[in-house]
């Protein structure tokens, strides 16, 4: 199967799921679940490395300080407290 075959293929699934979705309008389902892909990627990214650093201590890379979504909420959360 060659690159071409097969964009055209998943492009024809994303159209049969996508139903009778104007392709405008498909972006208001694609944008949030790529923002969530990513947020997921990152955090397991982060955990990982949290995992390799502390050499495998769990409750290290548990921590909500090791992580850089919950370090940005806490931020966020004490400079809205000011």
């Amino acid at each position: 199967m060659t690159q071409k075959q097969l964009e055209d293929y998943l492009w024809g699934a994303a159209n049969i799921l996508r139903g009778m979705i104007d392709a405008a309008d498909f972006k208001q389902y694609i944008f949030p679940l790529l923002f969530f892909k990513r947020v997921s990627d990152l955090w397991d990214e982060e955990y990982k490395a949290a995992l390799d650093e502390s050499g495998g201590d769990l409750s290290y890379a548990e921590f909500a300080q090791n992580n850089y979504l919950n370090l940005l909420k806490f931020v966020t959360d004490k400079l809205l407290a000011i």
